[in-house]
C-alpha cells in the first residue's frame, strides 16, 4: 500500500505550493507520486467541482445539496483513482479531502456534524489519510492573499461566503486537529515557503518506510 497524505486549510494558505514541493521531494527519494485535488480528479468529479464552485443560476444552492455533491465527487475519486493508486504502492497527495467537508459544510454551513460524518463515511468507505497537514493563516492574511490573485475567471461560491463563514471554518479545522493529533498536523503557514516545506518533510519522514533511510 502507498501512503495517502492530504492538505487542508482556508483559501490562500499555500496548499498547492507545498503539495508540489512535497511531490518533488518524494519523487527524488524514489517514490511514485500522484497529486489530486478535491472536488475533482476524475471526469465526473471535475464536472461536480464546476457546479459546486461556480453555480449561480436559478437560485441559491442549499448547504445540503453542496454537501451531497462534494461527497458524490469524493466517492467517485476514491473508487476510480485513490484506492487503485494506493494499492499499486503510489503516494497520493490530495489538495483537500473529507476534513474540508467537516470544516466547510459542517462548521461553515452549520450542518449537523453527525449527519455530515455519516455521509463522509459512506463516500470514502474506509479510505482515510495516513497524514493530514492543516496550513493555517489568519483570516486577514487569507483575505489579502485571495485579493492578490486578481479577479478570478468565474465567480466562486466558496470565496464569496463571507468572513463569518471562514471564521467558523477555521474553528472547525482547529477542532479537527485537536481531536486527531496523531494524523492531523497543524502548521502556521505565515513563515517562508522553505520553512513550511521543511516542517512538512520532517513529519513525512516519521511515516515508516515512506522515505528511504
Amino acid at each position: 500500500m502507498g501512503w495517502f497524505i492530504t492538505f487542508e486549510g482556508t483559501e490562500g494558505s499555500g496548499k498547492s505550493t507545498q503539495i508540489e514541493r512535497l511531490a518533488r521531494r518524494l519523487r527524488q527519494s524514489g517514490r511514485e507520486v500522484l497529486t489530486l485535488r478535491e472536488p475533482g480528479g476524475t471526469a465526473i468529479s471535475e464536472q461536480i467541482r464546476e457546479l459546486v464552485k461556480h453555480y449561480f443560476e436559478g437560485g441559491a444552492m442549499t448547504p445540503e445539496t453542496e454537501l451531497l455533491l462534494i461527497c458524490a465527487a469524493r466517492a467517485q475519486l476514491v473508487r476510480e483513482v485513490i484506492r487503485p493508486a494506493l494499492l499499486a504502492g503510489r503516494c497520493v497527495l490530495c489538495d483537500r479531502f473529507y476534513d474540508s467537508t467537516t470544516a466547510y459544510q459542517g462548521y461553515g454551513r452549520q450542518l449537523d456534524l453527525q449527519q455530515v460524518q455519516s455521509i463522509i463515511d459512506f463516500a470514502v468507505d474506509g479510505t482515510r489519510p495516513d497524514l493530514t497537514f492543516v496550513l493555517h493563516v489568519p483570516l486577514a492574511v487569507s483575505e489579502v492573499r485571495r485579493m492578490a490573485r486578481g479577479q478570478p475567471p468565474a465567480r466562486d461560491r466558496m470565496e464569496e461566503a463571507g468572513r463569518d463563514f471562514f471564521a467558523r471554518v477555521e474553528e472547525g479545522y482547529r477542532r479537527i486537529a485537536a481531536a486527531e493529533p496523531g494524523r492531523v498536523k497543524w502548521l502556521e503557514a505565515t513563515g517562508t515557503v522553505e520553512e513550511i516545506e521543511a516542517a512538512i518533510w520532517r513529519e513525512c519522514c516519521r511515516l515508516p518506510g515512506l522515505v528511504p533511510a
